[in-house]
């Protein structure tokens, strides 16, 4: 009966977070429309956050509270998550092709901010025997983060496409959902935390593992629901894009505010997971300049999706087979 209330909890936690990241989103976005803020501005820094505020408060109050298991399960997680469940099944819904852009710099850039976090975690100078990300390099991963948002800026600033649908609504209405958006984030936040390491300590399994699985896939629910609607509607951009900033965000963003908070002890197993992602991404790669150029078919899709249940069995057997 606990450990149904402890999931019941989870539940409840990860929905507080992502419709009040939704709350957010609306309110911000029709208040910023108010006051004449371009729509651009408004989707490099409202709507385009908004899809990893999830993930964002999970790290934040794992962070203070000192849950490193957490901190890098749930983004090592939700990335991987992103990279091969959903473009998977997106691609399964329907071929996604891509533009040259985003195969030529913007992968290249997920690549680099996975090494870069390889990098850290394991050649620190200062922490050799017990390895940590510390606040200077979490500092030097949101530094990188501002570089990749104005290369963002750069390329959609004489951008004349308007494809946000920002709805109006009155000063008081926006000013609620910005309130309720915030407080939904923040209790939900605790809520998942707390309930997540509960059912960690209850199943005799590592926080870990409820991170990169459960965890992660709750916090990537915003992105699934973006990118499954986009290819539905056969909007391959918005599909892959989505995926692809969010894993950037995921690691420069999260991570970086996450450690300048507090220094990130980092485990040696995660490396594995690291591995899993950074050849995830240069399989999308491969895919992509294979058969027709940048596109994922559905047989890829198909390898994708495949490859993730592969990773859930791994963990599993990782977890509670080998007690790694």
């Amino acid at each position: 009966m606990q450990i149904f209330l402890q999931f019941i909890l989870l539940i409840a936690g990860l929905i507080l977070i992502i419709k009040g990241a939704d709350f957010l989103v609306d309110g911000s976005s029709a208040m910023a429309k108010r006051f004449n803020i371009p729509e651009i501005v408004i989707g490099l820094t409202i709507v385009s956050m908004g899809t990893s505020a999830p993930e964002l408060i999970v790290n934040i109050f794992s962070s203070i509270q000192g849950k490193n298991e957490i901190v890098l399960g749930n983004i090592i997680g939700s990335n991987i998550v992103n990279g091969m469940l959903i473009l998977g099944v997106s691609a399964l819904i329907y071929p996604l092709v891509v533009k040259k852009n985003t195969v030529a710099k913007e992968m290249p850039f997920n690549i680099a901010a996975v090494a870069l976090l390889y990098g850290f975690a394991n050649f620190s100078l200062k922490n050799i025997d017990s390895p940590i990300i510390s606040r200077f390099e979490a500092f030097l991963l949101f530094l990188m983060f501002c570089v990749f948002m104005y290369y963002v800026y750069t390329l959609t600033k004489n951008s004349n496409e308007n494809s946000l649908e920002i709805h109006k609504m009155p000063m008081y209405l926006s000013f609620i959902l910005i309130i309720g958006g915030l407080a939904g984030l923040l209790i939900g936040g605790k809520i998942t935390v707390d309930s997540a390491v509960n059912i960690a300590q209850f199943m005799g399994v590592s926080e870990k593992l409820i991170a990169l699985t459960i965890v992660s896939i709750g916090t990537s629910l915003p992105e699934l629901a973006t990118s499954v609607i986009a290819a539905l509607k056969k909007k391959p951009d918005i599909a892959v894009g989505n995926v692809i900033g969010s894993n950037i965000f995921n690691i420069l963003l999260i991570i970086g505010i996450s450690g300048m908070i507090n220094p990130i002890k980092y485990l040696p197993v995660f490396n594995v997971d690291l591995a899993i992602l950074f050849t995830a991404t240069i399989l999308i790669i491969v895919f992509m300049f294979t058969g027709k150029k940048h596109q994922l078919g559905r047989f890829e899709g198909g390898i994708l999706v495949v490859g993730y249940i592969l990773y859930i069995a791994y963990l599993l057997a990782r977890d509670l087979i080998f007690k790694s």
